[in-house]
């Protein structure tokens, strides 16, 4: 919840209105919430445990992935969060990296997104990490919808990626040279 709170800070500076919503953002963290009790999210740790990133996977959002898409075929990615000071380490791409292998090892076809509908800067990084903008949906209920996917097992760092600790839901940055 320490890096939603942080990232709600930082996207305040932005130019855009992502998670600026109070009712929308309390609906949001019980989702959020539930799918850390349902065992669905994980953490990245670094040096002296310090939390660096967060990503959730969840179920298919009927208000976006319709049966057309085949929602089953693919992994549904929520929530990634990295904190600002692993920012510039490419740490949400190892995060992406490692979903997809995920996606992948589950015979998945795809990492899907759905991201916020206005914030242009978040849809060209997920663009930047091989993403296909899908098609965008708008319910009135919603301020998300921008949809997208990527080939499940695609890779943008193989040679950089993240390893699963031991604890359940822990994701473990190896330190290289310093840098997570």
């Amino acid at each position: 919840m320490t890096l939603r709170t942080e990232a709600e800070g930082w996207l305040r500076t932005k130019e855009t209105d992502q998670w600026s919503d109070p009712e929308t953002g309390e609906r949001a963290i019980a989702k959020w919430r539930a799918s850390i009790d349902e065992g669905r999210a994980w953490v990245v740790v670094g040096e002296g445990e310090r939390v660096l990133a967060t990503v959730s996977r969840g179920p298919v959002d009927r208000d976006f992935w319709t049966d057309a898409d085949h929602p089953e075929s693919g992994l549904h990615l929520y929530k990634l969060i990295v904190a600002r000071e692993a920012s510039g380490r490419q740490l949400g791409t190892r995060v992406i990296d490692w979903m997809s292998r995920l996606a992948a090892l589950e015979g998945r076809s795809w990492v899907r997104i759905d991201t916020w509908r206005t914030n242009t800067e978040l849809h060209a990084y997920y663009e930047r990490l091989g993403f296909q903008h899908v098609r965008t949906e708008a319910p009135a209920h919603r301020l998300s919808g921008w949809l997208a996917q990527r080939p499940a097992g695609e890779l943008v760092m193989p040679e950089d990626l993240l390893r699963v600790g031991v604890d359940s839901g822990r994701v473990e940055v190896p330190t290289q040279g310093g840098r997570a």
